[in-house]
């Protein structure tokens, strides 16, 4: 007994004795470093609570990281680390617990062609750290911070989906999930045109939103929700919209189906309020898609009639142009567009400067880095305004055309999947869902700088990853969907009988 009493006062001491140097070096860094520094000491404990608790419940932490992502932008949340941290450390910590857990994890389903082109990606992101086009040096760290957001996030999100993303039930889960945070975005998108913005939303709208998000005098407000500006909500919402739209008119089983449903619709009605024109082109981008994946005429035919009907609609009719929203969408068909003349202009002079950079001006420059008596100043300053316009000025002609060799084969591996390798109608419609979204945000980051943007990144990467597991978890499906199926038809039939019952139960009565 007092062996006992010893080993505890000693655990409890040695409790107490780590708490007080944390605690005492919170407070240094606070005194010395500022609040910032204070705060990430004070997570330590929770982290390592967290980090505990993993080794238990790591898909609790999975959820929490689709859940931190879609709220990583929202406007009046103030993270105490960089933006991209909270991330990148579950991931990491995600996959330190599958190595772990080596034996429960299907690391033979990540090889495959996604990993072979990421890894080609990678890899020369990661040569970028010796691209001194500029002249001003070698820094790592800068680098180091612009790989990881172009390049290492993407890997993360195909590496965490691929191992997690393991059974039909937490597939379900997952979509169910990813409909509840978008249903949440168009709730919040609602409210702010319903009863206006936030404290913090409205001290960034009429800060570093005004130009963008204020327009025609302030009778035109652009929206959105809980992502960082509009266009990243706008691309995101339509591209998410076109896979459930796609899930809904696949799925076998009719609460997933209303479900879906519902979620496409709702995210198809808040694309508008973003008033970003490119969002129109991605969702119909992303159903065309679907056209030539849908392998049955009896989808195709009527999906291409009104998906006919609504392009008809928007680009050769004045319907709907009272809504101010609808109308700046429309003008995304304008050709004699002034924004549109402005973006040309600037690529125009990007070309002229990257005849000289084959390989960018490195991934380590960030927006004004670049000193401003260098040749390649003016190359940090303009506005990309495109994904794929940004990766060509840090990774040069080499770099863009690699990336969109590597995005090519991704996509069309997915496709080939879902068109030659899954043999369930409903799961081939998730496949597709997937591969249709992430046409859509392509097309986005052509057009915006949203590709890399939070939530997207890991929403939509993911996403494609989920296509390349699909074949390995197709039988399990069958069998999962099946059971499913039977146990509504029980319930009906269950209901059948206690309505016959209560009938015959009334007419005896009156009888």
């Amino acid at each position: 007994m007092r062996s006992y009493i010893s080993t505890k006062s000693d655990i409890n001491g040695g409790r107490f004795l780590l708490l007080l140097l944390l605690f005492s070096l919170a407070i240094y860094e606070l005194i010395t470093a500022g609040f910032n520094a204070f705060a990430i000491v004070c997570i330590i404990p929770i982290l390592g609570l967290i980090t505990l608790a993993s080794f238990h419940y790591s898909m609790f932490l999975f959820w929490s990281l689709v859940i931190i992502n879609n709220f990583l932008q929202m406007k009046g949340i103030n993270w105490p680390i960089p933006m991209s941290l909270p991330n990148e450390m579950i991931e990491i910590l995600l996959l330190v617990l599958a190595i772990i857990n080596i034996k429960d994890r299907h690391f033979e389903r990540m090889g495959n062609i996604m990993l072979f082109t990421l890894m080609i990606w990678c890899g020369f992101c990661t040569l970028q750290v010796l691209n001194d086009t500029c002249n001003i040096g070698l820094d790592v760290g800068a680098w180091y911070t612009g790989a990881r957001l172009m390049a290492f996030q993407i890997m993360y999100a195909f590496l965490v989906f691929s191992i997690y993303i393991s059974t039909p039930k937490i597939l379900t889960k997952y979509l169910f999930l990813w409909g509840l945070l978008s249903l949440f975005a168009v709730f919040w998108v609602w409210k702010q045109k319903t009863y206006g913005f936030t404290n913090a939303e409205n001290a960034w709208l009429w800060s570093r939103g005004r130009l963008t998000h204020v327009l025609q005098g302030g009778s035109l407000i652009r929206y959105f929700s809980i992502y960082s500006d509009a266009a990243n909500f706008g691309i995101g919402i339509a591209a998410t919209a076109v896979a459930f739209i796609i899930f809904g008119i696949t799925s076998k089983i009719k609460k997933h189906k209303y479900f879906f449903i519902i979620v496409g619709i709702g995210c198809t009605w808040a694309m508008f309020p973003s008033g970003t024109r490119t969002a129109t082109a991605c969702l119909m981008a992303g159903l065309m898609a679907y056209i030539l994946l849908s392998k049955s005429v009896r989808i195709a035919v009527p999906f291409s009639i009104i998906f006919g009907i609504f392009a008809f609609i928007l680009v050769f009719t004045r319907i709907g142009d009272g809504n101010q929203q609808i109308h700046r969408m429309r003008t995304a068909f304008d050709k004699n567009d002034a924004s549109a003349d402005v973006r040309k202009y600037n690529q125009q002079v990007m070309k002229k400067y990257l005849k000289d950079a084959p390989w960018g001006i490195g991934i380590a420059q960030g927006y004004g880095s670049v000193p401003a008596n260098n040749k390649y100043n003016i190359m940090s300053t303009i506005p990309a305004d495109s994904e794929y316009v940004y990766i060509w000025i840090r990774t040069g002609r080499i770099g863009i055309t690699l990336f969109l060799i590597c995005t090519a084969i991704m996509l069309g591996g997915g496709c080939w999947i879902v068109l030659f390798r899954l043999r369930s109608p409903s799961l081939r419609g998730i496949g597709a869902g997937m591969c249709c979204a992430f046409v859509a945000i392509q097309l986005g980051g052509y057009g915006n700088q949203v590709l890399m943007q939070f939530p997207n990144c890991l929403v939509f990467y993911g996403g494609l990853a989920i296509v390349y597991i699909l074949p390995h978890i197709e039988n399990e499906w069958i069998e999962w969907e099946t059971k499913e199926l039977a146990l509504i038809e029980e319930k009906k039939r269950l209901k059948q009988e206690k309505r016959e019952k209560s009938r015959v139960k009334t007419w005896l009565s009156w009888k």
